[in-house]
């Protein structure tokens, strides 16, 4: 049996606390299966963009 890791989520939002943490916690399981490198790349920014999105939208609710 293969255990695969958990996909990013945006509840994970909450355990960012600096940018450098966005790097550590944004994980792909699927990585491996990827018809190329290109495509994993693209598919880490794609969820590093909704974190970001994800804390912004935190943020500015927090000021409100």
């Amino acid at each position: 049996m293969i255990v695969m890791s958990r996909r990013t989520s945006i509840k994970d939002a909450s355990r960012v606390e600096r940018a450098d943490d966005l790097d550590e916690i944004v994980q792909d399981k699927r990585q491996q299966w990827r018809a190329n490198n290109a495509k994993a790349r693209r598919r880490q920014r794609r969820y590093k963009r909704v974190l970001t999105d994800a804390l912004k939208h935190q943020y500015r609710d927090e000021e409100e």
